[in-house]
């Protein structure tokens, strides 16, 4: 930062008390009202834009320093940023003052777009903030970017004065907005987008952003049909196959993922229109709840045997390309002894969870919940058939607390795979007591761990789909992740706060939402 501030580069000085306004909100709120929509210097077909609050207040602004105290033991996080800001610029040279440079004029909300993917980096990115005076913004602006050995050009576009540096990023403010990009030719483009065109007039963005929840402190959208295409819209017909049947639609989606912050969790919820006019709906919190309870984590997907029915009746048509021709997948398979379709009628939600807490010990299941005990006991049978018709060596019989069979090969690792059905349950899962702690009906489950039930509780009315205990996973990672991984070893001290992660998801209208939220601080 030192060598930032000598430069004079007003770019970082502002995002640094950008972030300290934002996680502790900073000063009040500007008596002045704000200047336009951040949004509305966007590009129009910018594929993605962050939107934040930069003063949050009342219930927000105590949840984000609650969670700075419980997660890294800071009072004032706000504080330290500037103290740490203010620090590093008088080390350079410079002075800086948040409360007199800033804060009176910095508005309420900012703007992020990024555009330009290639080669998995954006190459293009501009950004806005709303200012109550654009007289003071200017006069920061032009403070900042004096002098010094950093060469800096003036410029007029479109009747808007602006201010580019040696590296090219570029500084204007209009329309109540201090703007700045990385690039010349970008700025231009956005004061382009405020005289015409731009994303906040895009009904695609509109409509996504208006299902983004009023206590977000930011939200994120994304055009993913405009991602898509500007990787190169390439997207291999055997993936598109698997998209087209199961109701996924790229080319034409968008989401929002929008930050709740709460005294002790962080919210992230999430609205899109990717699975279509279809979007999953059910409810399968009962099986997963009924998993182990010694589970690191699980899931749980409702209506399953639905959906792969009408998965393999789409890839029965189209056929697999250079495979299997259209309208014999289900054919063969039949005359082999497996009927897809039987199978797939009789099967209701599904789940799966991972136990262990090492390398040796690892083990898990997935678990299918049918009609009933015969057509599970049937469907086992018949897979084990169909495997030894095929010569699938290492085959034994289990008769011990469920019925079915296991595969033991040194290439499948040190456990078997297990294949058994009890009662109308069907587990397929990697070691046998694992698997068979799917159907025992004395043990503790999920739904008996007091983390677990915060985490129900947290997600209010929205059902529980998935589920992650903290302190498990972080054991089972630190015995898997290399001793010597300097990125796990850093965020190991902030993973030992987070109790557990809960997503939740259910259909709303002919959007697919859901709640990711991560339980800290206990």
């Amino acid at each position: 930062m030192p060598a930032l501030v000598k430069h004079r580069l007003v770019l970082p000085v502002l995002l640094a008390a950008l972030a300290a306004a934002l996680v502790a909100g900073c000063g009040g709120s500007s008596d002045s009202s704000s200047g336009a929509d951040p949004a509305s210097v966007a590009p129009a077909k910018a594929p993605v834009y962050v939107g934040f609050t930069v003063r949050p207040e009342g219930e927000a602004k105590q949840n984000i320093e609650a969670l700075a105290k419980s997660i890294a033991g800071v009072d004032d996080l706000g504080g330290l940023i500037l103290e740490e800001l203010e620090n590093s610029a008088s080390a350079g040279g410079e002075e800086f003052n948040y409360e007199k440079e800033v804060e009176p004029w910095l508005g309420e909300k900012g703007g992020l777009f990024l555009q330009g993917y290639h080669d998995e980096n954006f190459e293009a990115a501009g950004a806005a903030v709303q200012t109550s005076s654009e007289d003071e913004a200017r006069e920061f602006v032009d403070k900042r970017m004096a002098g010094g050995d950093e060469k800096v050009t003036d410029g007029s576009f479109e009747g808007v004065d602006f201010k580019v540096q040696e590296d090219g990023t570029t500084i204007g403010v209009f329309d109540g907005l201090v703007v700045f990009a990385g690039q010349e030719a970008i700025f231009k483009s956005m004061v382009e987008a405020s005289n015409g065109d731009n994303l906040a007039g895009e009904k695609e963005f509109t409509d996504a952003i208006d299902h983004a929840p009023d206590e977000s402190a930011a939200d994120v959208f994304v055009d993913i049909g405009g991602l898509i295409d500007e990787a190169g819209n390439e997207i291999d017909s055997e993936t598109q196959l698997f998209l087209d049947a199961v109701g996924i639609k790229p080319k034409e989606a968008t989401a929002v993922a929008s930050l709740i912050p709460g005294s002790d969790n962080v919210e992230i919820d999430l609205s899109t229109n990717l699975s279509g006019d279809n979007p999953p709906s059910g409810d399968a919190s009962e099986l997963l709840g009924s998993l182990p309870a010694t589970s690191v984590g699980a899931f749980a997907s409702a209506e399953f045997g639905k959906r792969f029915n009408e998965g393999i009746d789409q890839i029965d048509a189209q056929g697999i390309p250079g495979q299997v021709p259209p309208h014999q997948l289900k054919k063969a398979l039949k005359e082999a002894g497996i009927d897809l379709e039987s199978i797939a009628n009789s099967i209701g939600d599904v789940g799966a969870y991972v136990t262990g807490n090492s390398e040796s010990s690892l083990g898990g299941a997935m678990v299918l919940a049918t009609d009933s005990a015969t057509q599970a006991k049937n469907t086992v049978a018949n897979i084990g058939l169909f495997l030894r018709s095929t010569g699938t060596p290492g085959i034994t019989r289990i008769t011990e607390g469920a019925s079915g069979f296991s595969i033991r090969s040194s290439e499948l690792g040190r456990q078997p795979i297990v294949v058994a059905a009890k009662g109308s349950r069907i587990a397929i899962g990697y070691g046998l007591a694992p698997t068979l702690a799917s159907f025992e009906e004395s043990g503790q489950t999920l739904s008996d761990s007091p983390a677990y039930k915060e985490a129900v509780s947290a997600l209010g009315s929205t059902p529980i789909t998935a589920y992650v205990d903290g302190p498990s996973a972080l054991k089972l990672a630190s015995a898997l992740v290399p001793s010597d991984d300097e990125g796990f070893k850093e965020a190991k001290p902030y993973l030992t706060k987070v109790d557990y992660l809960a997503l939740g998801s259910e259909a709303s209208g002919d959007l697919a939402v859901a709640k990711l939220i991560v339980g800290v601080g206990k």
